[in-house]
């Protein structure tokens, strides 16, 4: 394994302490934890990364990180696309279907995703991989390339082979290293995207890989066939600017991206002195043709009560609020953080922390964005810890007539296998107000230890 801040970005360690406390209060509803699909490993597919989607018949499509081809040269085995079918009669397994499985730079491939799947209107789907691609990126003495955007396109006559097209190998580490997290598009058809490394700036994030992140656009062809388009609109310096962004991205009706970085920022933090905490930060475009981009610092995290190392990105509340998690920090001695963004009148953004991790029954580590509902409610995992250390579900009830406090629950604890274990990635609600996420471990997978990952729905019973 390298160790290095790749092991930190890409995958935080995990400890686990013996340590059950008391939950800051108890459910208000009963909720219910069910796995859908267990990853077997092998060709079917291991780790599941990223956010899932749903197409307009209830399928979920999403990537997994390891599995797929064995003989793949990467990081790990080079992945899968994977469809996952809902049962025809309610109670009945899901269904999966490998849709593809990347094959590596040998192959001028994608290999390993980081991030999860976006959906167009014409069910293409929509990915990142971390490396793979014909870029010239070299990782100690192997050339593992520099990673890929891909699209993925269903096929005419239902049954047949899905088709796999590389819009775009990033060709060196200045133009973006290791692409993470999941895309958006915005109204023109532009994808916009992070990777952790490259970017053309800052010489002192890693010993391994080049320069310190960069936020990408990849735009597509005027004419039919032709070849997308990549531009940086920021590459990450470190130090007291961002480092290491890790995808999510957010855009307003304005144009403007919101992102955070794992670290850089504050110099001075207490938790991960000399690399800093990360930071949360907004990307504005020129107001002339081609003009640069220009950065905004929103928060700077110190480590301490405020938290550290935001690594799942942003969401969008009510009146312009923004929502995060933090890896760290917090006053649960560094178990993390929930934190709000909100922009002042004087052109300052205020944080303000909406629950501190204390490292026990109620989980540490959060590595996944939050998602709001329609009640106002934010659920989210942490992927540590809880009653049985694989994890937890929780919810931040807002209290009435209050902006910034919350009521926290834990509506779920995994258990480890066969139910899922380490949750990191995002949730997605569907029609029926149920939330459907992943878990990296668990499951009944006898190919992995501790498992190969699931696909699991929660809701109120």
């Amino acid at each position: 394994m390298i160790r290095s801040r790749y092991s930190r970005v890409l995958g935080r360690l995990l400890v686990f302490f013996p340590v059950i406390l008391t939950l800051a209060s108890a459910a208000t509803a009963s909720w219910n934890e069910k796995v859908l699909y267990s990853f077997q490993g092998g060709t079917d597919g291991a780790t599941p990364v990223g956010a899932v989607v749903f197409d307009g018949n209830g399928n979920l499509y999403g990537a997994t990180q390891d599995g797929g081809s064995s003989s793949c040269h990467s990081i790990v085995q080079c992945g899968t696309v994977y469809q996952l079918a809902p049962p025809a009669k309610q109670g009945d397994p899901w269904t999966e279907t490998v849709l593809y499985v990347f094959k590596g730079n040998a192959s001028n491939d994608g290999a390993s995703p980081y991030g999860g799947l976006v959906i167009d209107s014409a069910g293409n789907l929509y990915g990142t991989t971390g490396y793979g691609g014909t870029g010239n990126c070299v990782l100690l003495g192997s050339k593992l390339g520099c990673g890929t955007v891909f699209e993925l396109s269903p096929p005419k006559q239902k049954g047949d082979v899905w088709t796999e097209t590389v819009l775009y190998s990033f060709p060196t580490a200045k133009q973006g290293y290791v692409p993470a997290g999941d895309l958006v598009f915005d109204s023109a058809g532009n994808l916009y995207g992070a990777t952790i490394f490259g970017g053309g700036f800052g010489a002192t994030c890693d010993p391994f890989y080049q320069y310190c992140g960069a936020v990408f656009e990849l735009s597509p062809p005027k004419t039919k066939g032709g070849k997308w388009t990549e531009k940086v609109l920021h590459g990450f310096k470190g130090g007291t600017d961002g480092a290491n962004p890790n995808g999510a991205l957010l855009l307003d009706g304005k144009g403007a991206i919101y992102g955070t970085t794992g670290s850089g920022g504050n110099q001075s933090c207490k938790s991960d002195s000399g690399i800093g905490c990360g930071t949360a930060f907004e990307l504005n475009p020129s107001a002339k043709t081609r003009g640069a981009w220009t950065e905004e610092i929103l928060h700077r995290f110190t480590g301490g009560n405020d938290g550290a190392g935001p690594n799942g990105g942003l969401i969008f509340g009510k009146k312009g609020l923004l929502y995060g998690t933090g890896g760290g920090g917090g006053s649960g001695n560094g178990f993390g953080v929930v934190f709000q963004l909100a922009h002042a009148k004087n052109g300052v953004w205020n944080e303000t922390v909406l629950y501190s991790f204390q490292g026990g029954a109620d989980g540490r580590d959060p590595a996944a964005p939050v998602t709001l509902a329609s009640s106002g409610s934010l659920y989210g995992t942490t992927n540590a810890l809880g009653k049985f250390f694989g994890g937890t579900f929780f919810q931040l009830k807002p209290l009435i007539g209050s902006e910034h406090k919350r009521r926290f629950a834990v509506l779920h604890s995994f258990e480890g296998p066969p139910d899922g274990q380490f949750p990191a990635s995002g949730l997605i609600f569907d029609k029926a107000g149920a939330l459907f996420g992943t878990t990296q471990n668990g499951g009944n997978g006898q190919a992995c230890q501790g498992g190969c990952g699931t696909m699991f729905r929660v809701g109120p019973m």
